[in-house]
Formats: C-alpha cells, sequence, structure tokens
C-alpha cells in the first residue's frame, strides 16, 4: 500500500470500475471560504454538539460526531441508521449550511438537495476504519465530502473490502466526490497529520459529508 500526494491523479492507480465517478479537488475552496464555513459549522455546533457514539458491538468511535439537515446518522446498540434528532438533546438537527448546498448543486446534483451532512472531528488519534455508506436509501445520489483543518490520510479501496487500497492526503479546503461506480468504494482515515493546518483553533479535523439519506 503506497502513499500519493493529492494532486494524484488516484483513480489512474485503482481498477476503472471502482474509481468511475470518484473525484478529488484539492483546494476547491479557498482559505476565506473555509474559514467562512468553519465559522457556520461552529455556530450549529453549540446547538448540536459533538458526540462520540458507540457501535452496535459496543465499541466507542473515536471521531466525535454531529449532523445537520433533516437527517443524522446515529449508531448505538440498535444500529446504524438515520433520525431527525440528535441523540443527547432530542432536538432537531440544525439547518445545513448554504455554502455546502451550493456545492452540492454545482457537483452532485442540482436538483435533488441532500437531507443530510454528517460533521466528524477528528483529534489527533482519530481513525476511520475501511467502510462502505450503505446506510442510505438510493444508492444512486451521490456522497460529497469537504474536509476543514489539519490534513487526513485519506484512504481508497475498491467495492470489495479485500480489494487493494491506495491513500491520498486531503488538506483544508478540498472536497471529494464519490459518485457513480465508485459511490460504494470502501473509504477511511488511516490518520491525522497534528498541525498541518492553523484553521481550526487548537487544531483537529473537520470533515463535513453531504448526503441524500432518505427517497427522494
Amino acid at each position: 500500500m503506497s502513499e500519493i500526494p493529492s494532486i494524484a491523479p488516484i483513480w489512474t492507480l485503482m481498477s476503472p470500475a471502482s474509481t468511475i465517478g470518484l473525484r478529488l479537488l484539492p483546494g476547491a475552496l479557498d482559505l476565506p471560504a473555509q474559514q467562512a464555513l468553519l465559522d457556520e459549522v461552529m455556530a450549529r455546533v453549540q446547538a448540536a454538539p459533538f458526540v462520540r457514539q458507540v457501535t452496535p458491538g459496543g465499541k466507542p468511535m473515536s471521531v466525535a460526531m454531529t449532523s445537520f439537515g433533516a437527517l443524522g446518522w446515529t449508531t448505538d446498540a440498535s444500529g446504524y441508521r438515520y433520525e431527525p434528532r440528535h441523540p443527547t438533546t432530542g432536538a432537531p438537527w440544525p439547518d445545513i449550511p448554504q455554502a455546502l448546498l451550493d456545492l452540492w448543486a454545482e457537483l452532485a446534483d442540482p436538483k435533488t438537495p441532500p437531507d443530510a451532512c454528517l460533521v466528524n472531528f477528528y483529534d489527533a488519534q482519530a481513525r476511520m476504519s475501511l467502510h462502505q455508506d450503505r446506510d442510505e436509501a438510493d444508492f444512486g445520489f451521490p456522497v460529497l465530502s469537504v474536509s476543514l483543518g489539519d490534513t487526513a490520510v485519506f484512504r481508497v479501496g475498491g467495492l470489495k473490502r479485500g480489494d487493494p487500497t491506495r491513500s491520498v492526503r486531503l488538506a483544508s479546503g478540498d472536497v471529494c466526490l464519490l459518485a457513480g461506480e465508485a459511490r460504494l468504494i470502501h473509504h477511511g482515515v488511516d490518520r491525522i497529520l497534528p498541525g498541518s493546518s492553523r484553521l481550526i483553533p487548537g487544531g483537529g479535523r473537520i470533515n463535513l459529508t453531504l448526503r441524500r439519506a432518505a427517497p427522494a
């Protein structure tokens, strides 16, 4: 397993079937846009605080999570699912920032807006194991991811868990789109590179992932 820089065309290193629809857009958001988006995110986190949720197997996640939109992703002993309310406050999720809705309309789907935005906070110890995004009703809609803060080493595999993988660095302002054949590829975060960004006070990475969770 090798590591490549974020500007490399990762789809040329993977099997064609698993990378059609995979787009990496380094520096899609400039620094002012990143700061403006971070301010909107943190304002909403006041109403919907980050929570370290527990997997169905009883293991606490290393990533702290919250959500925006009509639905938010939840995990507990009952399984993985989308819910309309925050798991600890019981309040509806805050709205999705307009900048993210505009990005979705430009890059993902101009007709059907996302109804969920997962917000993951990674500290220096946080990881995300290889997984597929399979809790949504219709895999025809893409998954759009925006990175803020410290750089992540993002690992991309294939449609099968045992397929070969490659890694790419996702820096603050980078955007990743999983669509088409790539919608169900395995992906995860190997590690965070502390100190690689000054955007978030105290460090860390925030990943914003837009999805269409419910049927259109």
